[in-house]
């Protein structure tokens, strides 16, 4: 959809990241995420649309604030319920932001029932967002003192006169090989639980085509899939290389687009400040609402802002960081099982409000 017809629908925009947290800074990116309704069309028709995240620099508008924010997002309705239902934390905090420079009476109207969105999932998606940040200041640092040296090739992962299978080869096996194992488990009535955990719970299809095949599983693996063991043996070689490739890659992008002041504090600090200030603001925000049914955007007002400013800053090092991390992750448990709040939202309700809001915007 263009820039014009989103805004024109547009019933929620607030200004999110550090501004909205409160720990903004000279120069601190302007975050906007709204909210809009899509026309007849996209409800009663073929065409589809979840999200308007581009042409803010090259398609007119009427909300002048957002020209040339390409730091922009502005989500449909449906798409924007789903991700609330599913306790998205970025998603979340979007209705209890406090500035909001466009607000309809169908934007009030959902922030009045923002309370229908809260559930005990909260848990699992806060600490489970807190920990892709550790992952990302483990990765960091790994590089930061300890850089790759050079690019890997195929020869030294065994692959001398063999073409390594591609990354597209590969998840091409892996899905089939995951599609194998779920089959093994569907239909077994004691299995129902593994089945769920496989199917729903983790997404075991992402963590089979990130980690590689061990050594122990290769035999059950060739036997599963009935494939030649040479083959097996390519697959293996193939997943350590494109891994180390996808290392390679990310490595080099992470040295070309880094902020010059932030890679300054990270090398004096030997972590990524910014990735832990926002590991902690995940969990103590999981464990504020479990508390107490609220969301706590803006640290200014919650009187911790000078803490996760000392983060910013390098005032932490990195095993203080990791400690007070470990120590929230115990809250969070402790709090899962004294939370008032329900175990999972009321989807019947929010079908409803999602019925009603489209109502009142109309076509």
């Amino acid at each position: 959809m263009q820039r014009l017809e989103v805004e024109q629908r547009t019933i929620l925009i607030g200004l999110a990241g550090s501004h909205g947290y409160g720990l903004s800074r000279p120069g601190s990116d302007l975050d906007y995420r709204g909210v809009f309704i899509a026309g007849k069309p996209y409800y009663l028709g073929f065409d589809k649309v979840e999200q308007k995240e581009g042409g803010w620099d090259t398609e007119s508008g009427i909300f002048e604030f957002l020209n040339g924010q390409k730091d922009t997002v502005i989500y449909e309705l449906k798409k924007f319920i789903q991700l609330l239902a599913g306790a998205n934390p970025n998603i979340i905090e979007l209705l209890w932001l406090k500035q909001y420079p466009v607000k309809t009476e169908v934007g009030k109207y959902l922030i009045q029932n923002r309370r229908m969105f809260l559930s005990k999932r909260v848990k699992h998606t806060y600490s489970g967002y807190a920990f892709a940040q550790i992952k990302k200041i483990e990765s960091h640092r790994k590089w930061l003192l300890n850089p790759p040296q050079e690019k890997p090739t195929p020869e030294k992962f065994g692959l001398t006169g063999e073409r390594p299978l591609s990354k597209e080869e590969l998840n091409a096996f892996l899905e089939y090989l995951y599609a194998l194992v779920r089959g093994k488990i569907e239909y077994l009535a004691e299995a129902q639980e593994l089945h769920q955990l496989l199917t729903g719970d983790i997404d075991y299809k992402g963590l089979l085509k990130q980690h590689n095949l061990t050594d122990e599983v290769l035999e059950y693996t060739q036997n599963l899939t009935n494939s030649r063991g040479d083959f097996i043996k390519l697959l293996q070689k193939s997943q350590h290389y494109q891994n180390a490739l996808r290392e390679w890659n990310a490595y080099q992008s992470w040295q070309t687009n880094r902020n010059p002041t932030r890679a300054g504090m990270e090398k004096q600090s030997g972590f990524d400040l910014k990735h832990a200030m926002h590991c902690i603001r995940l969990l103590r925000s999981g464990l504020e609402i479990l508390r107490s049914g609220e969301v706590f955007v803006d640290r200014q007002e919650v009187g911790d802002a000078d803490e996760f400013m000392a983060i910013l800053n390098g005032e932490l090092t990195y095993e203080q960081v990791t400690a007070l991390a470990d120590n929230l992750v115990a809250e969070l448990d402790r709090a899962y099982s004294d939370s008032l709040l329900p175990h999972h939202p009321d989807l019947p309700a929010i079908n409803q409000l999602c019925i009603e809001l489209v109502e009142m915007q109309g076509w």
